[in-house]
């Protein structure tokens, strides 16, 4: 089951990174690539920034019942209930993408700087039945809303619980577990600390649109503050992978298992950076901690 979340996971995560060249050219100059394009790029940003925050959960819960719960959950931690996991996360971040994949919409708007018209590409909820501004006004607040509890609160709600758990098992253990705790805590935080500047700053714009704050130096604080905690963001994609891969041992293991049948001589330059001993861990072992003890 780890190896389908981490799968996943990736693909999640690859998805997110494969929007971002095209939506740094709208930010830089304007949204080039047509009407159909602007539906497909900016539909899979959405389900997959879901979704790479659901898959991270998801890997939450395997760990700690993979820890907490070891003999119970050893029938239930197959492969079989990885992918029907897997189908599911796929399916509520789809699901999490809504209303915003449905209005999705080249526009042109005026640019004021340049006094002429540019395209863009962002959800026209003008586009609802009623076509009411004060409808269209109240779906930006509640994407915005959404966004901070479906991609935030949530979330760190269920990673929070779990590994409270696991730390505590691990404290409780005999053996010494400290790396694997630092790894814990270290997740936790990195999670923290790239969405939560991003949550805040989508919440003062919330506030701006219910007309709390509306001056205008307030205004461009809101609007570059959200243009840089969405960059801090996007690099939890990036760092998905040093976080649940590079620092597991049997992903380590494979990896260097890999390059030592490479004939690329810059494969074996990679082999002198990758740590090859001493890290355990919580993340690639598929089996507990306890397995070795309780499995009988």
């Amino acid at each position: 089951m780890t190896d389908v979340c981490l799968v996943n996971l990736a693909i999640a995560d690859l998805l997110l990174v494969c929007s971002l060249p095209f939506l740094a050219h709208q930010a830089w100059d304007e949204w080039v690539f047509g009407d159909a394009m602007c539906k497909v790029v900016l539909g899979i940003y959405y389900i997959a920034f879901y979704c790479g925050i659901f898959f991270v959960c998801l890997m939450s819960i395997d760990r700690y019942l993979a820890i907490v719960h070891a003999v119970y959950a050893m029938k239930a931690r197959t492969r079989s209930f990885g992918l029907i996991a897997a189908a599911v996360t796929w399916l509520a971040g789809f699901l999490a993408s809504f209303p915003d994949v449905m209005f999705l919409k080249q526009q042109a708007i005026r640019n004021t700087s340049l006094r002429n018209m540019s395209l863009y590409c962002f959800p026209d909820y003008s586009q609802s039945a009623t076509g009411d501004f004060a409808i269209s006004h109240q779906w930006k607040v509640f994407g915005l809303f959404k966004m901070n509890v479906v991609g935030l609160f949530l979330p760190l709600f269920i990673m929070s619980f779990c590994y409270a758990q696991i730390v505590w098992r691990l404290l409780n253990s005999k053996s010494s577990k400290k790396q694997a705790i630092r790894v814990v805590f270290l997740v936790v935080a990195v999670f923290f600390f790239c969405w939560v500047p991003y949550n805040i700053a989508s919440f003062f714009k919330v506030l701006e649109l219910m007309h709390i704050y509306t001056e205008c130096d307030s205004s461009k604080v809101i609007r570059r503050a959200l243009q840089v905690t969405e960059a801090i963001a996007y690099s939890h994609s990036c760092l998905n992978p040093i976080l649940y891969v590079f620092v597991g041992q049997k992903f380590r293991r494979q990896l260097l298992r890999l390059i030592n049948r490479s004939p690329c001589r810059l494969c074996q330059v990679i082999k002198v950076y990758i740590p090859q001993h001493r890290i355990t861990s919580v993340y690639s072992q598929t089996t507990s901690l306890d397995d070795k003890n309780t499995g009988v």
